[in-house]
Formats: structure tokens, sequence, C-alpha cells
């Protein structure tokens, strides 16, 4: 069921039917304040999202994953990478429910996606963007040994990239 677990999580793939959490995630404007994307309109918009997203594990082999307690299978956002072809890298992603932030889960599921880039998928370099008053997202990357690359506009807005190379 699981590409990869940590102590506390297992990343999946998402699917169609994660789409009321996705709703509900993408609902807290707090969530989504940095993201640069809108709400989902309705639960079967978030459903016509995943439905469309599956096109992604099958062109690229990778994507983001729903992140879940290993505990519980409660859902508590999402992590993962996926190719951008407007930078044509790998670029490291995650957004997670308000009430599980400050507690480790984005660099604890972070840190299993950038292995799995590396030592499943052979990558080379990945790389991860916030926008520059996203301090908290920063931190994440920070913590996760990537180093700052550059500062250039993120929709609109300043921004910040990260990077981590495959260690030789």
């Amino acid at each position: 069921m699981y590409e990869i677990t940590t102590t506390r999580l297992g990343l999946r793939k998402m699917l169609p039917e994660d789409a009321a959490t996705f709703f509900a995630l993408n609902s807290d404007p707090e969530v989504i304040r940095y993201t640069g994307d809108a709400p989902f309109d309705s639960v079967d918009a978030a459903r016509e999202f995943l439905q469309a997203y599956q096109e992604v594990y099958q062109r690229e082999g990778y994507g983001r994953w729903s992140v879940c307690l290993l505990s519980t299978d409660e859902c508590v956002g999402w992590c993962g990478l996926r190719y951008q072809s407007d930078v044509q890298l790998t670029d490291l992603g995650y957004r997670f429910f308000r009430e599980w932030w400050g507690r480790g889960l984005a660099t604890e599921s972070g840190a299993a996606s950038l292995s799995y880039g590396f030592e499943q998928l052979g990558l080379n370099e990945i790389i991860a963007r916030a926008h520059t008053a996203n301090t908290a997202s920063i931190r994440v990357m920070e913590k996760l040994g990537m180093e700052h690359w550059k500062d250039e506009d993120m929709d609109g807005v300043p921004g910040r990239y990260y990077r981590l190379l495959r260690a030789r």
C-alpha cells in the first residue's frame, strides 16, 4: 500500500478516493497562503484533479504522495517529488493540515522523498522552492541539508530556490 514508510508515516500515491481530504486541505487559506494555488471549488473538483494526477505517475514514474500516519492511516497532507518542466528539474514539495505543523512531518517525509529520489530513481539533483516569506518551508529545506541556490520570482513574488545533489 505504501511506497515509502518512515518511523511515523506512510507515503502512497494520491488517489481519487482522497478527494474530501484534499478539498479540506486546500480550503484552509493558511495552508495555501504561499502556494499560488486556489482552493478547489468542490470535492468533485478535487477528485477530478486527483484522477488527472494519475497520468503524472504513469508519465514520470513518480509524483507527490499522500502522507498518512502509520498509527491510524489518517491522511495528514502530501509530500513528494514531481518533475517540473518549467525548470526541467525534479522538485520536492509538501503541504500539511495546519494542526500537524511543527511536528517534523514535512522534514520526515521530505527526507524519505529525497532518499527515494536519489536511491530508487537515480536522480542527480532535487530542488525545492518557496516564497521568501514562507520561512517555515525554508527551514524544512535547510533541515534536509538543501543548499540555497538562487533567488528568483515565483508566481510574481520573491522566491528562494534550494537544491541537493546526490552524494557521490
